[in-house]
């Protein structure tokens, strides 16, 4: 099918502001993995923002999850950053991130896979809203969501978050973490407010980190680590109880991680990711 919303150049998602036949074609193309059905879904409706590989371990998860018969919701898109030119002065074919990668692999339809350059272009916005979401899904996307964003899941937005919130709040809580020595951290999955990573926490699990192991591992630990524990109690969000049980942070425990210069820590530091984080 062809579509009137996007378009793929070279296998690099191009998000167009043509809307008015998206809903159409929605139909028509979710016909395919975890979309595909023979009558009218009655899944819950899931959008998944992510950018880097930490955040595609956090989608496969998220999809294998969906594409079971008994999964309760389907992924009805997944966003991404726009893919970066590569080469000499950055004048290359842009390169998909991996997570649009991997959502091809999966065989999200292209109508399906959205690469806006802000969350806040009104195209972007107009085609979540014809979704009818129930819930938006985040780790590590990189881009400001606008109240205008948080305001369209039924449900609500939920983030993976690799620390144990309120402690390392913001761009590199691993890296931070490693930094410091602990030998005891976590993943959280928390409701996303305007202020960064200060939301609810409705999940959170602890985890060692061993000896001598560096922050890429840890972080590919804890993203996936994460997504298994949202997909296994996401029934508890479209009951409400997710949201009846998940704790308010305390604002006086409460640290930042700020981003890492790569120059000034030790290898074991060495990896960054950019969180997803919202304003008004």
């Amino acid at each position: 099918m062809q579509s009137v919303y996007a378009h793929s150049i070279r296998g690099y998602c191009c998000f167009t502001s043509h809307l008015r036949s998206y809903a159409a074609a929605r139909t028509a193309a979710f016909r395919t993995y975890a979309f595909a059905s023979n009558k009218p879904s009655q899944k819950k409706h899931v959008v998944f923002l992510g950018t880097p590989q930490v955040a595609a371990i956090a989608l496969e998860e998220v999809l294998k999850a969906s594409a079971d018969d008994s999964s309760s919701f389907e992924v009805s898109a997944v966003v991404s950053q726009p893919g970066k030119p590569k080469g000499r002065g950055n004048k290359g074919v842009p390169t998909p991130s991996p997570v649009e990668q991997l959502a091809r692999q999966y065989n999200v339809p292209d109508q399906a896979i959205l690469c806006p350059k802000s969350a806040k272009e009104p195209a972007f916005l107009e085609a979540l809203s014809a979704m009818q979401l129930d819930l938006a899904i985040t780790a590590a996307y990189g881009n400001m969501l606008p109240t205008a964003f948080l305001n369209i899941p039924k449900h609500g937005t939920i983030n993976i978050h690799p620390s144990l919130l309120p402690k390392y709040r913001g761009a590199a809580p691993v890296q931070r973490a490693v930094q410091d020595g602990v030998t005891i951290t976590g993943v959280s999955v928390a409701f996303t407010v305007l202020k960064c990573d200060a939301g609810p926490v409705f999940l959170q699990e602890t985890a060692t980190v061993h000896e001598d192991e560096q922050a890429p591992e840890l972080l590919n630990r804890l993203f996936k680590r994460g997504a298994q524990l949202l997909v296994s109690n996401i029934d508890k969000v479209w009951t409400g109880e997710a949201q009846r049980i998940a704790q308010q942070q305390n604002e006086a425990d409460a640290t930042h991680a700020a981003k890492v210069c790569e120059l000034h820590f030790c290898h074991r530091t060495v990896e960054r990711w950019t969180p997803s984080f919202t304003t008004c």
